[in-house]
């Protein structure tokens, strides 16, 4: 089969607006369910990150609470303990995009930190979108789309429907108030169309080849919609 790019943070905290350093990453559902649905059907996985370092994973999302209890969080711990190419990361300085058939963005609040201004993920979800390859980012990993600017300034998904963590799921995580920026605000100012559904129910937008999440739960649901893509 194809083989699909994963394009992960590579940093282990969020700096929040006093200047404190939040440990964070990658969420684990985030990047489990899709892998486990792409591994399914029979898709390779290549992990890529800015440097190539290994990603880290968000302590918090292997927590019980956000796991549906214990059983869940062993579940999503022992999932993600299997996912060799974790550890294996290339640069995504290295990429050619012509070797993938699709690209996967998951989130945690890693993004917010690096995605959000790599100007090498930019290009590539840039020329990604114009490729017309299934393209899937979820959660706070739209953050990845605002380095995304043509040559005029304008933003690559400007007019493009998104699903993307809102401003009330940041509320109720409880960071609103500490962030520098929000990502639901900073996306509708560069012109993206975030739909916002309810907070933590699933919530996946397709438009065009670009497939959004809107939190971990959309996770899933949104791996499922790529698939019909590569179908």
């Amino acid at each position: 089969m194809s083989k699909i790019l994963f394009v992960m943070t590579g940093v282990d905290h969020w700096t929040l607006a006093d200047g404190t350093q939040h440990p964070t990453g990658f969420w684990a559902e985030e990047a489990v369910a899709p892998y486990q649905a792409f591994k399914a059907a029979g898709h390779e996985i290549v992990v890529a990150t800015p440097g190539g370092v290994v990603p880290t994973v968000d302590q918090g999302s292997l927590a019980a609470e956000v796991n549906g209890g214990q059983e869940g969080a062993d579940a999503i711990g022992k999932a993600l303990a299997a996912i060799s190419e974790l550890r294996k990361p290339i640069k995504l300085e290295d990429v050619r995009l012509d070797d993938y058939a699709a690209v996967f963005y998951p989130g945690g609040h890693g993004p917010m930190e690096d995605l959000a201004v790599d100007a090498t993920s930019g290009r590539l979800l840039s020329d990604a979108l114009a490729s017309g390859k299934p393209l899937g980012v979820v959660c706070h990993a739209p953050a990845a789309l605002l380095a995304a600017e043509k040559e005029d300034g304008s933003n690559a998904f400007a007019g493009y429907q998104v699903a993307a963590f809102t401003n009330a799921e940041e509320t109720q995580a409880g960071f609103a108030d500490k962030a520098k920026w929000l990502l639901e605000t900073r996306l509708v100012e560069a012109g993206v169309d975030v739909r916002v559904g309810e907070p933590w129910a699933p919530n996946v937008v397709v438009d065009r080849n670009l497939v959004t999440g809107q939190n971990p739960a959309s996770s899933a649901p949104l791996a499922a919609e790529l698939l019909k893509k590569l179908a």
